[in-house]
């Protein structure tokens, strides 16, 4: 079994605070906001351009 990837982050002190306010918002952590979003721009990538075959990459 895979295990998940670490991904580490520098964003400025008001993207973060900003980031955070969001995820609040809409019921989420800062970690969850951030792969919500990552899995968004995934999904609109593949919509236009096809699917990713990422272990070929």
């Amino acid at each position: 079994m895979e295990k998940d990837k670490h991904l580490g982050l520098r964003i400025d002190a008001e993207t973060h605070g900003k980031l955070h306010y969001i995820a609040a918002y809409e019921g989420r952590s800062g970690n969850k906001q951030v792969l919500y979003l990552i899995q968004k721009c995934i999904r609109e990538f593949e919509k236009e351009h096809g699917p990713i075959d990422w272990k070929q990459s």
